[in-house]
């Protein structure tokens, strides 16, 4: 049951910093909890993306979650062997994901 109740809380404060719906980077304070929950979770990139203003994409969110990282990790890995950019990904999702 402790588990759970830490899975729960986990996940809402995840889901608390999920991303906006829009095409411009937001603004907001570089630096603070997030980005550091952020820089723990994902990495040095994502943490200075973060703090550039850039969101994170729903495939970077389940990363974290057990076995389904694993198939979110042959995604990406199936997406960059096929050739795909950055740009690429910023044309078709949006500008504020990179």
């Amino acid at each position: 049951m402790k588990r759970l109740i830490i899975a729960v809380l986990l996940a809402g404060a995840l889901l608390s910093l999920s991303p906006a719906n829009s095409d411009a980077k937001v603004s907001r304070e570089p630096g603070g909890l997030p980005a550091f929950i952020i820089g723990c979770c994902w990495g040095l990139r994502e943490g200075t993306e973060w703090n550039e203003g850039a969101d994170m994409h729903w495939r970077e969110w389940l990363r974290i979650v057990p076995y389904v990282n694993i198939v979110i990790g042959i995604w990406d890995g199936v997406e960059c062997y096929q050739g795909i950019t950055a740009h690429e990904w910023a044309k078709k999702n949006g500008a504020n994901w990179y």
